[in-house]
């Protein structure tokens, strides 16, 4: 398998500025959220990151399945809520993934997110650093 590298930049301040990647697929300006004090109307890091980990699980919860001889149901959802909150320092970030495995019997849902997020990239990129609660619904 191949390896994968991409980057983005970002411009103008940060949470108030502008992020492009390198192929120019994301090109977005960014603003504070209201609830941080910002105007909004633009994105976030946090959206972005909930986005990108959303995905990435869902990703995941396919290996999962295929490695367990099963398969994910075409209509799965995998929701990622991003939590940016004061610490004594600065802020931490939290994150809650709920995968929707409709068809699936709970017990085999709960053992197909718990198997994914041990394969998951971006779980493996926060484990240890970010609290991470997983939910299953079917």
């Amino acid at each position: 398998m191949a390896n994968y590298t991409t980057e983005a930049t970002s411009t103008g301040g940060g949470r108030d500025g502008h992020v492009r990647s390198d192929d120019g697929f994301i090109d977005q300006d960014l603003t504070m959220p209201p609830e941080l004090g910002g105007p909004g109307g633009a994105t976030n890091p946090e959206q972005l990151f909930a986005a990108a980990y959303a995905a990435c699980f869902h990703g995941a919860l396919r290996l999962a399945a295929r490695t367990a001889k099963t398969t994910v149901p075409d209509d799965t959802q995998v929701t990622a809520t991003i939590q940016l909150a004061p610490d004594d320092v600065s802020f931490h970030v939290a994150a809650d993934i709920t995968a929707h495995l409709p068809g699936l019997n709970q017990a085999a849902a709960d053992e197909l997110v718990e198997a994914a997020h041990q394969v998951c990239p971006y779980s493996k990129a926060t484990r240890g650093n970010v609290e991470v609660t997983l939910t299953a619904t079917v």
